[in-house]
């Protein structure tokens, strides 16, 4: 956890903030995603939050827009998250992808293809991750990558496995499975941000600055219906053009809306977290912060391959270290920095980071039984987060707490997946 670190604070402009990012959400995307309405409750985060991920998947970059979007399905698929993945098989059509490639890993390029053993190991054991790893994707022929290619990859990769534990924790996952209401109702065409808004009470005056964007933004989200909807069309009848294992749900407009099995993007799926203290010592060390840090290593690594994302990952990392949760350490009998600093700690603990400068035994003081049981299961196996779990963890929390609580658990995951990864991307470059 970043230490010595300025506490954001909400000054009264800040009210407003929710609202506005809402606005900008509904405004470029046509619908309010379940993600982002429970980022709301700490508008500083979800800031921070939707300019990285818009700059991972829609500017300028080492990766075309297709495969970025093909990524992310990959590394939500690995949890089974079907929020996810659903939503960036819509994005990756938008964008032009290939249908063909939604039939699953057999149909995609090799060369993405090769990223799927990277993608498993951070998912589930990321200090499995190795130079030879790297070396493997990098080597010289038709399928290798440029090493600002796979930074660009990697960063996504964590992205998405510390955003499904996200969405696992704070029941988006849960609901949309439940009622399988919540992707639908936000499908391109089936909301616009006209609808919308007028259910999120945003005020007025942004409804007026805003409505020009949104309703360019009605008429190009038409245009992908209309797309998804051809497509359908011109495959039906070539009974190759369907999944073998992949069942897809229609709407009443016969649209291809979600998929119905994940099988098809996910290749080893018996691989999955072991708890780091029973792994192979004579082939796995403990990771040592003081050795290899985000401040001091991976930052300067990822800015120089894949320009301006570490700036944007550590303001992000800045963010949730900043939030406040006084009321909520309160309870737990110890300060706020103490509180998130042992909740950061646990989590990069069982993945094997450890701290030299920290007592381990402030995690069994500050932090109860089931907290910790709440969150090794959000972090190390989300798909197995249970209504009873997510009951009884959530007692005594208020709901914005509750939310504060997985931001942590999403940011220190994907730093820990990223300093492994760029740790043997280091090792690589040095050898």
């Amino acid at each position: 956890m970043n230490k010595g670190r300025q506490v954001v604070k909400m000054t009264s402009s800040d009210q407003e903030r929710p609202q506005f990012l809402f606005v900008k959400a509904l405004a470029s995307r046509g619908r309010l995603e379940a993600v982002t309405q429970q980022m709301g409750y700490h508008p500083q985060y979800l800031d921070s939050f939707l300019k990285m991920q818009h700059y991972l998947l829609h500017m300028d970059g080492p990766l075309p827009f297709a495969c970025r979007h093909y990524i992310a399905i990959m590394a939500a698929a690995r949890h089974q998250c079907w929020y996810l993945v659903n939503l960036h098989m819509l994005q990756f059509l938008r964008v032009g992808g290939d249908p063909q490639w939604l039939r699953g890993l057999d149909f995609i390029p090799p060369k993405l293809r090769n990223l799927n053993e990277i993608n498993k190991i951070l998912a589930h054991r990321p200090w499995l991750i190795s130079k030879e790893h790297i070396e493997k994707l990098l080597k010289i022929s038709e399928q290798s990558w440029s090493l600002a290619e796979l930074v660009h990859a990697v960063v996504l990769v964590a992205h998405y496995h510390a955003l499904a534990s996200f969405v696992f924790g704070c029941g988006c996952e849960l609901e949309w499975l439940d009622g399988r209401s919540i992707l639908k109702s936000t499908l391109p065409g089936n909301q616009c941000f006209c609808e919308s808004a007028s259910g999120n009470s945003c005020n007025l005056e942004l409804l007026r600055i805003n409505r020009k964007r949104s309703l360019d933004s009605c008429v190009e989200l038409e245009s992908l219906r209309e797309r998804i909807q051809r497509i359908h069309l011109e495959s039906e009848g070539r009974e190759e053009m369907r999944p073998p294992q992949q069942d897809r749900e229609e709407d009443f407009d016969g649209e291809i809306v979600r998929a119905t099995d994940l099988s098809c993007y996910v290749q080893d799926p018996d691989f999955g977290y072991q708890d780091f203290a029973r792994r192979d010592e004579d082939q796995t060390q403990i990771f040592r912060v003081q050795d290899y840090s985000w401040e001091d290593h991976g930052f300067s690594l990822v800015n120089r391959l894949y320009s301006d994302v570490g700036h944007l990952l550590d303001e992000k990392f800045r963010t949730v270290d900043g939030l406040q949760s006084n009321a909520m350490a309160k309870r737990q009998g110890c300060e706020s920095s103490v509180f998130k600093r042992g909740i950061w700690n646990y989590i990069h603990c069982m993945f094997g980071i450890r701290y030299d400068d920290y007592d381990y035994a402030e995690v069994n003081h500050f932090l109860e039984r089931m907290l910790k049981v709440y969150i090794k299961t959000v972090t190390c196996y989300p798909e197995k987060t249970n209504p009873e779990m997510f009951s009884r963890f959530w007692k005594q929390f208020k709901h914005s707490e509750k939310v504060h609580v997985n931001l942590l658990i999403l940011e220190a995951r994907m730093q820990a997946e990223l300093l492994y990864a760029l740790r043997a991307i280091t090792q690589y470059m040095i050898s």
